[in-house]
């Protein structure tokens, strides 16, 4: 799990900032898209912050699918299994995204992964 992190959330930077600022616009844009295609993942599943070809993009898979099938390159994701959340959040998702976005996303694994 290491998309999460104690004291994690917040913002990226570096490298990382600049692919998400040249290719979302910018920081909330990004985060408004990440947290719409967690919360509307059908079912089980995940949605991941991935490097494709040039760029960064949001997507999101259904139960143990994953991008790297599609050739993609994944830099963190969240769980959005029932599991994950159903104890503290019931079927409150789009507050357990919220709360991962604000308090535990791990933006020094994702910047290494995509420095890698």
């Amino acid at each position: 799990w290491n998309s999460l992190r104690p004291k994690g959330g917040g913002k990226p930077t570096g490298v990382l900032m600049e692919h998400i600022e040249k290719d979302f616009g910018g920081f909330d844009s990004f985060k408004t898209a990440f947290a719409k295609a967690a919360a509307s993942q059908f079912g089980s599943g995940w949605a991941w912050l991935v490097k494709d070809g040039d760029q960064l993009a949001i997507v999101k898979t259904g139960n143990a699918n994953t991008p790297i099938a599609q050739g993609q390159k994944p830099l963190l994701t969240v769980d959005v299994w029932e599991h994950a959340y159903y104890l503290d959040y019931q079927n409150r998702r789009a507050d357990y995204i919220a709360a991962i976005m604000d308090h535990l996303m791990n933006w020094e694994f994702a910047a290494q992964n995509l420095a890698a």
